[in-house]
Parts: C-alpha cells; structure tokens; sequence
C-alpha cells in the first residue's frame, strides 16, 4: 500500500494550537493514549495490523519541510519559537506500543511527553481507517459509491436544498482515504464558494487548507482541558475548565479562540465562562448533548453577562450531516454566528458503515484523566473509580458553590 501520511501538516489544526500552548506551558507533562474501536462487528486482521505498524513507520519518518514552517508561520497566532521547535520534531515510533489483546484485533497505545503523543492521534486515526477500508472492502467499489454521494451533496448544496452557512471539513481521523478526502475539500470548496447559502471555507486538515487556499480551521480539544485541568494532582478536576481557558487566554490573549464546553459538561464549564472569558473568546464549540439545547443555553449565559450573542460564533461539530445543520441553523440564524464542523458525513459517507474510531488521552502525569460529556458514553477512563470521584466533583461544585454567573 502507498504511503498514507505524506506530510506532517496532514493533522487538525487545533493540534497545532494546543502543541504551541504545550511547548510554552507543560512541555514536562507526561501522557498515555488508548485506541478503541466502538463498533463491535470490526476486526483487524493480522496483515491489517502489520499495514498499520507499517505506515505509522513511515509517517515517523517524515519531518516539517520550509516550506510547511514557513506556512505555518504565516498564520497569526502561531510564535517563532514554536516553528523553531517543529523545525528540529519528528514523530518517534518507540513511543507506539501494539498488541493483538483487543476483540478487535488491535490494540494501539502511545506513551510519552505530551508534546509527541498529542500529535500522534490524528495520523494514526487516518491510518486505521484507511489501511482498514481498503483491506476489508473492494475499494474501487467504496470509492465509487463515495463519489456518487458527494454529487448528490454538491447537487444538493448548489439548488440550496440545504441552508447552513459558514462550514468547515472536519473528516481526516475518519476519512476514506486521503484521496477521498482532498476530493471532498476540492469540489465542495469550489462549488459552494459564493454561489449557494451554504459555503465551504475551510478545512481542519492544514495540509488541504494550505493547498486550496481555505481557512485551516481548529483551536482546542478535549484534551487540553483534561490534562491542563487533571494532570496537576494538586487541582479540584471540577476546575479543569478554569485552569485550561487561564492558560489559553496565556498563551493567545484574544486570538484562536474557541472555547469547547463539554469536557466535564457544559454546565459546570458555564460556572468559569465567566464575563471576561465570555468577551475574550470569539465563540463557543458544540460536541455532545442536544444542539438546540446547548445553543439556548450558551445564548442564555452570554446574555446574563450582558455579552451580545449577536457578536460570538456558535461551532456545532457532534456528528452532523447537512440536514442536521440545516435545521440547526435555521434556529439559531440571525440570534448568533453559526458555524458548522462537518466530518465523516464529508470524508467517509459511502455505502458501508464507517467505523467509530477514536484515540483518547487515559493518562496525564502518572495519573488517570477523564471526560464525563453531555453525551453518556463518550468518555474511555480505564479507572472507574476515578470517573465516580470526577463526577462526584462536577456535582458538589454544581450543588454547592455558589454560582457567580447567575
């Protein structure tokens, strides 16, 4: 099989976001990161793996070119002294370790400083996928009914059947393949660019957002939250939002920002979204729980803390198709900005099931790290018990503290 990951730019941006703030900040933490597959009708064969160990063999062996850093350092936010460190990066395969143990037949970890392991899962995820897709299927024959369900999308967007807006690519951890991928960003960016209510301006994939001139789009994951807020022993994890917004605020002041509100639920992130947070950070991200929900809660809190909602960006990214958004935005239009991240529906939507595969961070410091989502069943924390303590957390602060925000 050719080689999957061509360039180390083939990542979400936001990788690059929170890598900076890592560097600045935590460049001694510490982490381990698992590979599931949720979907219980999967295995991989034997040769699959070894495709997979290959691969991940060969995106180590790339490094940044000039070229790349040079774009990387066209972009606002990001610092010299981060391009000087990505200059000298590359990826280590001794930090992989694999084993057959898994139902699955895969089970996939990384350990080391997060500085590496955080910039691993994204790769991987794309290789996985992709490695699995052509190794179990007839490819051609997936490729095909790919293509067919992307004209109808493009048919679809240009006779405005659909009204969405501002939306952004988000498929690389699931994509087909990448030439599934770089399709979907190409035809969807051209045929959508000022021509239809719904427009197609970026891409969370900086290799694809470099090459087609979109908006690279991506700022924080889950990930930061819990390690910044869990991965220091001494901090309360129900302020896990609150030490991770003070050190993005740190290291961006009034740039990149994008708050993601679900790591430990979005009510206890409202309990530090406070009014300076609020009026720093250009918007809020949606990635569990009802959409319409979360929206006219989030509205509700701005407009408490006499923030125009009219001024910030709603981002909706959960598992959304166009009809979803459509609905979505249809809701909220003319109240707030809304914007949409759309994934697998873009990258992998043929006519087989795509696979729900995630890599997540289970280890910060020696220590377990958890999310307890809007959504029951997102988080992968190995320890129980450290779930329970987390969650009893979240609700002592929600019952007991007094709320400033109200």
């Amino acid at each position: 099989m050719k080689q999957i990951i061509t360039s180390l730019l083939e990542t979400d941006l936001y990788k690059i976001s929170m890598g900076q703030a890592i560097y600045h900040q935590y460049s001694d933490y510490k982490t381990t990161w698992t590979f599931k597959c949720r979907n219980t009708d999967v295995f991989f064969t034997p040769e699959m793996v070894e495709e997979i160990k290959h691969q991940i063999k060969l995106y180590c062996s790339l490094s940044f070119t000039e070229d790349e850093l040079e774009y990387l350092n066209n972009i606002s936010w990001i610092k010299g002294s981060y391009v000087d460190f990505l200059r000298l990066w590359r990826p280590r395969f001794e930090d992989f370790h694999f084993s057959t143990d898994d139902p699955t037949g895969l089970s996939l970890e990384t350990t080391g400083t997060w500085l590496n392991t955080s910039m691993y899962e994204i790769p991987t995820l794309a290789i996985v996928n992709e490695v699995y897709f052509r190794m179990a299927y007839d490819y051609k024959k997936l490729f095909r009914s790919f293509k067919k369900r992307l004209a109808d999308k493009k048919k679809k967007l240009l006779n405005n059947e659909y009204s969405i807006g501002n939306f952004s690519e988000f498929g690389l951890r699931r994509r087909l393949s990448a030439e599934a991928q770089e399709l979907a960003v190409r035809e969807l960016a051209e045929v959508t660019w000022n021509r239809c209510s719904s427009n197609c301006v970026g891409t969370s994939n900086i290799y694809l957002a470099r090459k087609y001139n979109l908006i690279p789009v991506g700022t924080m994951a889950h990930e930061w939250i819990m390690c910044v807020g869990q991965g220091n022993h001494r901090h309360n994890p129900a302020y896990s939002n609150y030490y991770s917004l003070n050190s993005w605020v740190k290291e961006y002041g009034v740039q990149n920002g994008t708050a993601l509100t679900d790591t430990i639920t979005t009510d206890c992130f409202l309990r530090d979204f406070d009014l300076t947070y609020a009026t720093l950070f250009s918007g809020v991200r949606h990635d569990s729980g009802d959409p319409i929900e979360w929206g006219e809660k989030m509205i509700a809190h701005y407009t408490r803390l006499n923030v125009d909602p009219a001024n910030k960006t709603l981002l909706f990214s959960d598992s959304l198709n166009f009809e979803k958004a459509s609905a979505i935005y249809e809701h909220f239009k003319g109240r707030c900005k809304v914007a949409f991240g759309i994934g697998t529906y873009i990258s992998n939507d043929t006519d087989e099931k795509a696979l729900n595969i995630v890599m997540k961070v289970t280890r910060c410091n020696g220590q377990d790290v958890a999310k307890i989502s809007d959504t029951p069943g997102k988080g992968m924390c190995k320890n129980q018990d450290y779930v329970d303590y987390l969650q009893r957390s979240i609700d002592w602060r929600l019952e007991y503290e007094v709320n400033k925000n109200v």
